[in-house]
C-alpha cells in the first residue's frame, strides 16, 4: 500500500513533465486547435447559428432570446468539439493520460523508478 502512495507523489511531482514528453498526449492535446478554415467555419457555425436565432426569434422577452440563443450556441459548440474528436479519429486526452499513468505504474512497480 506504502509503494502505491509513493507512486502517487511521484506522478503528482513528474505528471506534466511525463505528458509533455508523450507524443500521443501532444497530439490529443494540440488535436483541438483550429488549423484550418473548416475549423473556422466548424466552430463558427454556434455564432451564427445563435444571431440568426436572435434576428428570428419567435419569444417575445428578450431575456428569453438572449438565453434560448446562449444555449443553443453552447449546445452547437458541443457538438462541433465532437464533430472536431471524431474527424480526427484521435482518444481525448484524459484517456491518453489515463493509460500513461498506468504504464508508468507498471514500470513504477517493476523498477521502483518513475522515467
Amino acid at each position: 500500500m506504502r509503494e502505491l502512495d509513493d507512486f502517487e507523489m511521484l506522478w503528482l511531482a513528474k505528471r506534466k513533465e511525463l505528458l509533455a514528453a508523450d507524443d500521443e498526449y501532444r497530439k490529443a492535446t494540440e488535436g483541438y486547435k483550429m488549423t484550418s478554415g473548416a475549423d473556422w467555419l466548424l466552430f463558427g457555425t454556434p455564432v451564427v447559428a445563435a444571431i440568426v436565432f436572435l434576428d428570428y426569434s419567435p419569444l417575445g422577452n428578450e431575456w428569453l432570446n438572449w438565453l434560448a440563443g446562449a444555449a443553443i450556441a453552447v449546445v452547437l459548440f458541443v457538438v462541433a468539439v465532437y464533430i472536431k474528436s471524431v474527424v480526427n479519429g484521435m482518444r481525448s486526452p484524459v484517456e491518453v493520460e489515463e493509460e500513461i499513468k498506468r504504464r508508468c505504474r507498471e514500470q513504477y512497480e517493476k523498477t521502483g523508478k518513475l522515467d
